[in-house]
């Protein structure tokens, strides 16, 4: 079990690590700005059975 996680951003390509909280439920989703491109990302967080993060994200204009 890890507490932090990472993602590639869809805009800028920078892998940005995030904290996760594992007290939320095993599916989390969440809009959260690119701390180095400030664009919009919808970020997804699965808990796997043995308490381990998944993480992906997508750009917010791209679900519209």
């Amino acid at each position: 079990m890890d507490d932090e996680s990472s993602y590639i951003c869809d805009a800028c390509g920078e892998e940005i690590v995030i904290p996760v909280d594992l007290t939320a439920g095993t599916n989390q989703e969440y809009v959260e700005d690119c701390p180095v491109c400030c664009h919009s990302c919808i970020i997804h967080v699965v808990l796997n059975r043995d308490g381990d993060a998944v993480v992906s994200a997508q750009l917010e204009q791209d679900r519209m």
